[in-house]
């Protein structure tokens, strides 16, 4: 019987095999409606005062690289799983010239190599749904914050409207696997997105667990008819 991989490990593997194509997918199957909630991901940090601000599951860097250049005086540690996608972030963050202000590592943030106390906020963008244990990356992010320091999540959602719903089901289950696997090559990283919004708790539940993991004052604002969520909680 073949052995089944830890969820992490799975994870770290399908993001090196689309890292590639990561970006270009990203865009193209969102229309582009990820760089707007992004950039509402940045506004929130900036309106926050946070200027050291670690970033989880950075990924190839978008949203590192959009703090760096929006939040003056900004310096962002970005950590992810995947090597091969923290490759295509560095030629990024090179590219735009900001080494002094993003350093980058691999490491899994259920279990940070970081001192307590280190950042005036931390943010997720896409990635909490991807963890085997998303309690202890949440208590992770509580220990590493500064005290009355931020919490910002960007995390997909399942949106409540009927109609609204059966389209983006329809898109997000049948149309979005097939165009991923197309050009990716990996039609199973684009059929496992889907499932893992699906498998995600609504945004109540997942309110409750962020105050459950050392936060307070959380709340939730709703993206694109509830096709996504940001989450903004302040340390306990």
């Amino acid at each position: 019987m073949k052995e089944v991989q830890p969820k992490t490990e799975q994870v770290k593997e399908m993001f090196d095999n689309i890292a590639p194509t990561y970006d270009s997918l990203n865009h193209i199957l969102s229309l582009s409606i990820d760089k707007v909630w992004r950039r509402r991901v940045v506004r929130s940090v900036r309106r926050l005062g946070a200027k050291s601000i670690l970033d989880v599951a950075t990924g190839t860097g978008d949203l590192a690289i959009a703090m760096a250049r929006k939040i003056e005086g900004s310096t962002i540690c970005g950590v992810d799983l995947s090597p091969q996608m923290l490759e295509v972030a560095k030629v990024k963050v090179a590219k735009g010239g900001l080494e002094q202000r993003i350093t980058l590592m691999e490491g899994n943030s259920e279990h940070l190599d970081i001192a307590s106390e280190s950042f005036d906020a931390a943010t997720i963008a896409f990635g909490i749904r991807n963890f085997e244990n998303k309690q202890a990356c949440l208590k992770e992010l509580a220990r590493v914050i500064k005290s009355g320091g931020h919490l910002v999540i960007l995390e997909f959602s399942n949106p409540t409207n009927p109609v609204i719903g059966f389209f983006y089901r329809l898109y997000s289950h049948k149309i979005l696997p097939w165009v991923g696997g197309l050009i990716s090559k990996n039609r199973s990283a684009y059929e496992y997105l889907p499932a893992s919004v699906d498998g995600f708790p609504n945004p109540e539940k997942f309110s409750e667990l962020i105050q459950q993991c050392g936060f307070k004052s959380v709340k939730h604002h709703s993206q694109s008819f509830g096709i996504a969520q940001i989450y903004i909680a302040e340390k306990e």
